[in-house]
């Protein structure tokens, strides 16, 4: 248990700056939607930050988990650092540069012939950010969550100062101040660059030593790592890319306004398994060599599973609230909100269930894992957008994750076994889902949001009671049972 609080420890440290960066996030997004001309601008947006996502990790190509093991496994890890950076950062600066040299080409290629210099500063954007990528791991393998934490959280307070300077303040004291998307990558574009000035003193600490050996034994490892993570980008994108290019042109990036926007609420639990996997990646490469390490897994799983549930619940139950987050014509389409919650816990789980593959150097399962689904969510996307539009890109990416991690558990409880509690597992599954059903139901039968949240707020003390009294008793937290230990010492001295 005691590995387990140290985990939740380092998840809650690394977790402030996607928390933080998140909520500051959402403030972003009644910004954007409050004051963009239409619902296609919006759709711009979150086009051009899915094609950057696709880009970031082809120009990575899993380097950030091939980092960690070689880190733990070789015997020179400054050399594995140094040879990490100098090849993620040639094919960053070979990419940046092909780019520029073809952006009229490039730009009308992906339907911004009008606005050419979106691409080009995304281009240099994506660049550095596969750099920082290595960095920040860097930070993570070092165990200095505090600093990884402080330039999360520079890169985003300086975001949103910029980005409410740009479309809130400005405007009101500029009347010729056009509001156009041209600010957001503008502004993204300044705050990475000031990020990567603050990596000064690592990029000093590297030896810059190309070691060719370490390079190869790297490629080997992380070639499937990247047609996994290709994959997976495209399970998390794929239908934000479509939806303006199955669709007509407009028609589509204004459907893509839309489901951008209401992701946005969801992304709850994108935070809470990103926060995760910052501090669980390290960790499970650290106890290979440890005769628990199965137990450990299994427990972690459990946890991830009841936390992200709960996660699920609390948005359900204040959804009233979260929606108004975004301006009244993005609210059609809450009811992916569920959906989107739902294939990120998968998503959580396949990534949880992928290290059996990762720690017996067998990297390829997981290309073809998340191929599997990809391709899975690709068909469901092509086939059903025409008739649903947004809400298709929903459920496929709901069938994509349930695809890849059905394979990956069946595959990896025959290479590499691990007794999950399934038991509780499917127990907390099975609450939630009669929750959420009851929590609709009843909320359905009140108008007002405070009345409905009331509601929820029921349902969410219930979750919490169940897990504190079967899963986690409050002894057992850290900190809160450090106070009951006192309590105990002082009552066993006043007997």
């Amino acid at each position: 248990m005691s590995k387990i609080q140290s985990l939740i420890k380092d998840t809650a440290i690394y977790g402030i700056s996607s928390i933080v960066g998140r909520f500051l996030n959402y403030l972003l997004v009644p910004l954007y939607t409050y004051t963009l001309k239409s619902l296609s601008d919006y759709g711009i947006v979150n086009d051009l930050y899915a094609m950057t996502a696709i880009v970031l990790v082809i120009l990575t190509f899993g380097m950030e988990t091939t980092f960690f093991r070689f880190m733990n496994k070789e015997e020179r890890p400054m050399e594995v650092l140094s040879t990490t950076l100098i090849m993620v950062g040639g094919v960053a600066l070979v990419f940046v540069t092909a780019v520029l040299a073809l952006l009229p080409q490039v730009a009308a290629a992906l339907g911004y012939e009008e606005h050419p210099w979106y691409i080009g500063m995304m281009a240099i954007i994506v660049g550095m950010d596969a750099f920082q990528a290595i960095l920040f791991s860097y930070l993570r393998y070092k165990k200095r969550p505090i600093r990884f934490v402080t330039l999360k959280m520079l890169f985003i307070l300086l975001s949103c100062t910029l980005n409410v300077l740009a479309y809130a303040i400005i405007p009101k004291f500029v009347d010729n101040w056009e509001i156009t998307v041209t600010y957001t990558v503008v502004i993204n574009l300044i705050c990475t660059s000031v990020v990567m000035l603050c990596f000064i003193g690592e990029l000093r600490e590297c030896p810059w030593r190309f070691n060719k050996d370490y390079c190869r034994s790297m490629l080997a490892y992380t070639w499937p790592l990247l047609i996994l993570g290709i994959a997976g980008i495209l399970n998390q994108v794929a239908g934000q890319l479509m939806l303006p290019r199955v669709l007509p042109r407009e028609e589509g990036r204004a459907a893509l306004g839309i489901y951008g926007a209401c992701v946005k609420v969801a992304m709850v639990m994108a935070m809470i398994t990103q926060a995760f996997r910052y501090a669980y990646e390290p960790f499970v490469f650290s106890q290979t060599k440890e005769r628990d390490s199965k137990e450990t897994y299994a427990l972690g799983m459990k946890f991830f599973i009841i936390f992200t549930l709960f996660a699920f619940i609390c948005v359900i139950a204040y959804l009233p609230l979260l929606q108004r987050i975004v301006d009244e014509e993005y609210r059609v389409g809450m009811d992916i909100v569920p959906i989107v919650m739902a294939a990120e816990i998968m998503m959580g789980i396949y990534f949880n269930l992928s290290f059996w593959y990762k720690l017996i150097d067998k990297t390829i399962w997981g290309a073809i894992f998340s191929v599997c689904g990809c391709v899975v969510l690709i068909a469901v996307n092509y086939l059903f957008i025409p008739h649903f539009g947004y809400m298709a890109c929903a459920w496929a990416g709901f069938a994509g994750y349930f695809t890849a991690m059905v394979l990956s558990y069946i595959v990896g409880q025959k290479k590499n076994k691990i007794d999950y509690d399934l038991k509780t597992i499917t127990t907390y599954i099975v609450i939630t889902v009669a929750m959420y059903f009851a929590m609709r139901y009843a909320m359905g039968l009140v108008d007002k949001p405070l009345p409905k949240m009331a509601i929820g707020t029921v349902f969410v003390v219930l979750f919490i009671a169940h897990v504190l009294y079967h899963d986690l008793p409050p002894k057992s937290i850290p900190v809160v049972g450090k106070y009951f230990d006192r309590h105990r010492k002082i009552t066993n001295n006043n007997k």
